[in-house]
Parts: structure tokens; C-alpha cells; sequence
């Protein structure tokens, strides 16, 4: 089935007129799987770049071109300067991704004009724009389907070979391309990287924090055949809250606590952008935990739930570990990882970085949730 439909979807970019192809690779198999389709197709009139934001995790831009220096060649263009000057001091989620959106296009733009490129080579997947026009939140590579003309706003005409897939799919496609297990199985990273992960507004500290911590977080919970695991970080500010306190009263030990930080949901088909709550105390049975959303989930206001594992008495930020196992991204299920090992996270994060107060795990599925905080 996936060499008929790679020979389609080969066929299809064949018969457009092509003078040379872009492709901004990430990394992951959606953008990686695209690229090598059109390659195919056209073959050298395809140029792969990297853009370094500066939001990557540890050492990606390197990592990113020796994984795949056999199948593509990658030039990494270094945009991180202005990528800081576009988005550090901002705080609201959507802002961010917009604010990211424009100043990595217009960055293309510039690439591809220097390569005298008319067509842009995307990994988007129906997920994307099926969330962006939904409102839940807006997908840095979803352009055309919300009504932007590229060939106008940027001057080159969009090449999506894979935007009626799921990510299930395209993992498919990408094992009977050949490409490398690596990459095959690799876990999701969001477009706009660290920038969202760094939850509230953005400085280059809490970027600091959380690369930090997603190293740790992604280096322990592989091998685990997880969807998606990592960490993101915002400032440990709460207040206690009694009416939610009493929602979880019949748990054990428990109390709740509202942060300061919003961060995005789903309700029914569209966005909510509402309050994380935070959960302390002891449930008596751990498997309490993974029902915490059930109680404090049907607040209206409430898109994310999160349990402390651990704390101390100094430090600014809050570490959440995020680990969910889901099959096409549209639903995701919190994964019931061990007590211990969260523990055991939780305190190499602490121990590793004297900036974070707390760490604690997020236990709410999508939706109410979305994957991602912002």
C-alpha cells in the first residue's frame, strides 16, 4: 500500500512545474518524509536547510544534520539573533506562535530567493490545519489553509505532499522510504520549540531552564514507547484555592493550588486557554493521581492538572514532565509511568539546576488538554 501511495503522491509533484524546491527540514519525520518524497521527484532542484532558531533543544542543529547527512544535505542557516529580537518579552501563547510564524517565513523567503527557489517543501499533516482552523491553537506551518497567499506574501508557491496524512501515516511512508529508524520514531517537536515550552513569558533564563530539563526528561523516558515526552517550565507562582481543594478533599491529603500561568485546551472542537492547576499532598494510592483531572478537569476554567513530585524551599521556576501515548495526536492518553522513576526525575532536575523549585507531572489526557502548553 505505501510504495502505490508514494508513487501517487511522487507522480503528483512531478507534474508541477518546479524550478527548485526549499525544504525546511526539523528534523522530525513529517518535515524529513517531505523532503525526501520531493527529492525523489525532482532530485538536486531540492535544497534542504535548517533554520536554528535558537529555541532547539541541546546541540539539534548538528544532531538533526548527521542524522540524515546520508539521505539529504542539510545546510543549517543560524537565525537565532533574530528570532530573540522577535519574541523574547512576550508572554500570550498565541502571540508567540504568530510572532514565530511570520519571522520563520520571512526568513525562507530570504533563503529562497538567495537559491533562487519558487516553491516552499512543508511536512505539514492534517493534524495541523485541522487544529489552526479549529482555533484550538495556531500551527506555525499552516499558511494557505487559513487564507495567506505565499506567492504573494513570501514568493514562493507551497509544496505540502502530506497534509491529508496523520502522523501514524506518515510514519509508514516514512519506514518504505528507507528513512532512518531514528527518525522514523522520533518524538514530535513543535515548531516554534523551546518558545512554547517556556510557558508565560519568554526570557532567555526560563529557555535556559527548560532546555536543561527537557534533556534530562527525554534522555530518561526513552526506550519507554512513549508518543511524546518532555518538560516545559514557568514561574512558581500559586495561590490556593479552596473550591478546588475541595473537589480532590476525597483523594487523600490533597490541596490545589491555581498558577499565576494560563495555558492552552480543548473544549468541545474549539480553544480554551484557562488555568493549570496544581495538586500537593498525598493521595495514599498513586493511582489517584491519573484520576485528579477527572475531578478538577470539569472546572470550566481549568486546561491543565499537574501533580508535585518534589520541592524545596528556594528556586523561581516549576518543571512539568509531559508524557502522553497517542495514535494520530488528535487524543492522547497521560502515560502511567512509575512513581519511582518520576521521582528520580524529578530530582536530577532539582539537583542539576538550583533556578527550579518544584517539579511535578502533568496527569491530564487531550483533550481537556492539549499536548503542548501553548
Amino acid at each position: 500500500m505505501e510504495v502505490a501511495v508514494i508513487d501517487r503522491v511522487i507522480e503528483n509533484i512531478r507534474s508541477l512545474p518546479i524550478k527548485c524546491a526549499l525544504a525546511a527540514i526539523s528534523g522530525g519525520v513529517d518535515s524529513t518524509t517531505a523532503a525526501v518524497l520531493v527529492r525523489r521527484a525532482i532530485g538536486d532542484r531540492l535544497r534542504a536547510v535548517f533554520i536554528d532558531t535558537g529555541f532547539m533543544r541541546m546541540n539539534e542543529p548538528m544532531h538533526v544534520r548527521e542524522s540524515l547527512k546520508d539521505i539529504l544535505t542539510i545546510e543549517v542557516i543560524d537565525a537565532r539573533d533574530r528570532f530573540y529580537r522577535e519574541l523574547l518579552g512576550l508572554s500570550d501563547a498565541e502571540e508567540k506562535r504568530v510572532r514565530f510564524r511570520e519571522t520563520f517565513y520571512t526568513v525562507l523567503s530570504e533563503v529562497a530567493r538567495e537559491y533562487g527557489c519558487d516553491w516552499l517543501v512543508q511536512g505539514t499533516i492534517a493534524p495541523d490545519w485541522i487544529e489552526t482552523r479549529g482555533g484550538i491553537k495556531t500551527q506555525h506551518n499552516v499558511l494557505e489553509q487559513i487564507g495567506i497567499d505565499t506567492a504573494s506574501k513570501y514568493g514562493f508557491k507551497l509544496l505540502e505532499p502530506l497534509k491529508e496524512f496523520y502522523k501514524d501515516q506518515v510514519r509508514e511512508l516514512a519506514r518504505a522510504l528507507g528513512i532512518p529508524i531514528g527518525i522514523v520514531n522520533r518524538q514530535p517537536f513543535p515548531g516554534p520549540g523551546l518558545s512554547i515550552r517556556a510557558v508565560g513569558e519568554l526570557t532567555l533564563e526560563k529557555l535556559d531552564v527548560v532546555r536543561r530539563a527537557t534533556q534530562i526528561v527525554e534522555r530518561r523516558l526513552e526506550g519507554l514507547g512513549l508518543s511524546q515526552w518532555f518538560a516545559a517550565a514557568w514561574e512558581y507562582d500559586v495561590v490556593y484555592s479552596e473550591d478546588l481543594s475541595r473537589m480532590v478533599s476525597g483523594l487523600g491529603g490533597l490541596n490545589a493550588y491555581l498558577f499565576r500561568v494560563r495555558a492552552t485546551g480543548v473544549k468541545g472542537d474549539s480553544r480554551s486557554y484557562g488555568n493549570v492547576v496544581l495538586v500537593r499532598g498525598d493521595p495514599g494510592n498513586w493511582g489517584l493521581v491519573y484520576d485528579l483531572y477527572r475531578y478538577l478537569g470539569a472546572s470550566p476554567d481549568v486546561t491543565h492538572v499537574v501533580y508535585e513530585l518534589m520541592g524545596r524551599g528556594s528556586g523561581r521556576y516549576f518543571v512539568s514532565i509531559r508524557a502522553v501515548l497517542t495514535e494520530d495526536f488528535m487524543t492522547a492518553d497521560v502515560a502511567r509511568i512509575p512513581r519511582g522513576m518520576l521521582m528520580e526525575i524529578a530530582q536530577e532536575v532539582l539537583i542539576n539546576d538550583d533556578r527550579v523549585a518544584a517539579v511535578g507531572y502533568d496527569v491530564t489526557p487531550k483533550p481537556p488538554a492539549t499536548i503542548e502548553y501553548e
